[in-house]
């Protein structure tokens, strides 16, 4: 049975709560700690103080980045485990990932693009053409577009743009240094620029995962029970898919590829909300973005005053949860 009504709404409460701590936290805590009254003060009153100015004008934008990528990721993996009833789907899946680390590795190479703004749209474009040519692919033949052809033709893409990517990045000795720093997957050092080029495109992608949470739930049930719920599976999977790679696209250009939250966070929203994806979405996108706020505060206290990029604070965290997966009985299924 699912789990009542008051239940779910007090996870998301709880959940409110533990993202306002995570961006209190972010804001707060560095190599130069601040207090949260004066970050309060630096909020509310603006200030020329150093801390007034270290608050406004670089833990702001790095948080408000965290915040997005964090929800962008966390949607996305719960929209493909749903599109290809895989319970270990991520953002990667579907050659999104590695299509925006393609990008970005011609950017630098061939088109003279030495900036994090300028890396967004290529790395967008990247990981849009990328998710096409893995759709195009698993939509041939018989059966359409299947669970088992996605994976597939995901994995086939990944491989082949990794290859390319190593290619390219291993005979451009520039490319190479400046790709290197980009594919860390990091939100420190984004600003403003950065927030204004992806915050449209997680919009668009937003809304329509949002749209698309009944029919996930018709999905669950399989390809046979969505049609007879008259469900038009194949759109269903092409917007889900769609509605996945815009958010994986925006993130991944924006902070790198970053592991494990589109894989983790869907899996402890439905432990906590049950399986309707109406709950898991909206719980998704708050502990999302309380991931990658917690492991970037975290990367910024374990080796002061160096600084652990989030993508391997996330990894740390995220491998233990990946063994209790493999090594649980059953798994809760999208």
């Amino acid at each position: 049975m699912p789990p009542p009504i008051r239940r779910r709404v007090a996870w998301l409460l709880a959940g409110a709560v533990m993202l306002l701590t995570a961006v209190l936290l972010s804001l707060a805590v560095g190599s130069r700690t601040i207090a949260p009254g004066e970050v309060f003060q630096a909020l509310l009153h603006g200030g020329t103080s150093d801390d007034a100015l270290v608050v406004r004008s670089l833990r702001v934008p790095r948080t408000v980045v965290g915040v997005l990528a964090g929800a962008a990721l966390a949607l996305a993996g719960t929209v493909m485990q749903g599109i290809t009833r895989n319970p270990i789907a991520e953002p990667g899946i579907l050659g999104v990932s590695q299509g925006a680390s393609a990008g970005v590795v011609c950017a630098i190479a061939f088109c003279g693009v030495h900036s994090l703004g300028g890396y967004v749209w290529f790395a967008f474009v990247g990981a849009a053409l990328a998710a096409v040519g893995v759709y195009a692919v698993a939509s041939g033949g018989r059966g359409g577009a299947s669970p088992v052809k996605l994976a597939l033709a995901g994995a086939a893409m990944n491989a082949f743009l990794a290859s390319l990517v190593s290619g390219i990045a291993t005979t451009n000795a520039r490319a190479l240094d400046e790709f290197r720093f980009w594919q860390v997957g990091s939100i420190s050092g984004r600003g403003s620029d950065v927030i204004d080029r992806i915050w449209p495109f997680l919009l668009v992608g937003l809304v329509l995962v949002a749209a698309l949470a009944r029919g996930l739930d018709a999905l669950a049930l399989g390809d046979d029970a969505a049609k007879g719920l008259g469900h038009n599976v194949a759109l269903l999977r092409a917007l889900g898919a769609l509605g996945a790679t815009v958010l994986t696209g925006a993130a991944v250009a924006a902070v790198g590829p970053i592991a494990f939250t589109g894989l983790a966070v869907p899996h402890i929203a439905r432990a906590l909300v049950g399986t309707s994806h109406r709950w898991v979405l909206a719980l998704a996108a708050l502990l999302g973005p309380v991931m990658i706020l917690g492991s970037d505060v975290l990367g910024r206290i374990v080796f002061p005053p160096s600084e652990v990029p989030v993508a391997v604070m996330t990894a740390l965290i995220g491998v233990p949860f990946l063994i209790a997966l493999v090594r649980r009985r059953a798994v809760v299924s999208a």
